[in-house]
C-alpha cells in the first residue's frame, strides 16, 4: 500500500499521515512515514521528539552520499553524472523508527532554477521512486501540494493519493489542481480529505462540491490536534477523537484497494 497525502501547507496533511502511519503500525504492518514536505514536520507527529528529529539529516543534505552514489562532486553542475544511483538500502541505512513506524526524511532541494536537475533532485526523485515500486510495505508520504518529486512510471503505482483541504473555495480548487496534475501523469486515484471542519454545515458545503466516490472523510476542527502541535508530540496520543475519525478515513482507504 502506498498512499501520497498532499495539500497546502497548515490543512492538516501532516495530522492525517503520522495518524494513518500509527494505526497500520498498530495493526503490525511495516510502515515508512516519509517526510517529502521541507515545512512539514512528521516527526514531531509520529511521537519523536524535538531532539530526536533535530538530530535527523534529510537525505537531501547528505553530500558525501549523493556524491559517492551518483559520481557528482561540487564542480558536477552541468556536467555528467548518475541519474539512476544505487538507492535500495537508503531506508535501511538512514531510516528511524519509532512507535513503531520507520521514518524517512528527503529533504529540500536548492535546484538554482526551473527545471534544473542537480545530484541532489536525482537523488531524492530516486529513493521516492524505488520506495514506490520496489518496497513491499505500507508507504505514506507527506508531500507539498505540487507532485513534483514523482515522474510518470513513479506516480503510477502510487495505490491512493490523498489532497487535505479545508472547508473553502481556494482549498477545493488545490484538490482540482492536484487530480488533474495527476491525470496528467496517469493517475485516477484521487481522493479527498477534510480538516478542520467544524459543522454540519461545513460537511453539507463539501458535499455539494466534491464527488461523493472522491471524499473519503472528515477530521474535525480539535484543539486536542493543536495542543498536541504546540507541545510537539504526536495526536495519535493524545486526541482520541482525531484517531476515531481518521480510523474511518483508513477504512475507507483499505475498501477502495
Amino acid at each position: 500500500m502506498k498512499i501520497a497525502i498532499t495539500g497546502k501547507g497548515g490543512v492538516g496533511k501532516t495530522t492525517l499521515a503520522a495518524v494513518l502511519a500509527r494505526l497500520y503500525a498498530a495493526e503490525n504492518r511495516t510502515v515508512l512515514a516519509v517526510d517529502v514536505d521541507p515545512d512539514a514536520n512528521l516527526g514531531l507527529a509520529l511521537g519523536f521528539t524535538e531532539e530526536e528529529v533535530a538530530a535527523i539529516t534529510p537525505i537531501s543534505k547528505m553530500s558525501d552520499l549523493i556524491a559517492e552514489r551518483t559520481g557528482s562532486n561540487k564542480d558536477t553542475f552541468g556536467k555528467f553524472f548518475k541519474i539512476n544511483p544505487k538507492v535500495d538500502d537508503i531506508p535501511e541505512l538512514f531510516a528511524r523508527e519509532k512507535n513503531g513506524v520507520k521514518f524517512l526524511v528527503m529533504g529540500t532541494v536548492e535546484t538554482g532554477g526551473g527545471g534544473c536537475v542537480c545530484p541532489e533532485h536525482v537523488m531524492v526523485k530516486r529513493v521516492i521512486s524505488h520506495l514506490v515500486v520496489a518496497r513491499d510495505e505500507v508507504v505514506i508520504m507527506d508531500m507539498e501540494a505540487g507532485l513534483e518529486h514523482l515522474g510518470r512510471g513513479t506516480a503510477g503505482m502510487v495505490d491512493r493519493f490523498i489532497v487535505v483541504i479545508e472547508p473553502g473555495e481556494r482549498s477545493i480548487q488545490t484538490y482540482h489542481k492536484v487530480k488533474s496534475l495527476a491525470a496528467d501523469l496517469g493517475v485516477m486515484a484521487v481522493s479527498v480529505v477534510a480538516s478542520k471542519v467544524r459543522s454540519k454545515d461545513d460537511e453539507e458545503y463539501l458535499k455539494a462540491r466534491i464527488p461523493a466516490e472522491d471524499l473519503f472523510g472528515f477530521i474535525s476542527y480539535n484543539e486536542e490536534i493543536i495542543d498536541a502541535d504546540r507541545r510537539g508530540v504526536s495526536p495519535y496520543d493524545t486526541s482520541g477523537k482525531a484517531k476515531a475519525e481518521i480510523m474511518k478515513i483508513k477504512e475507507r482507504i483499505d475498501a477502495a484497494k
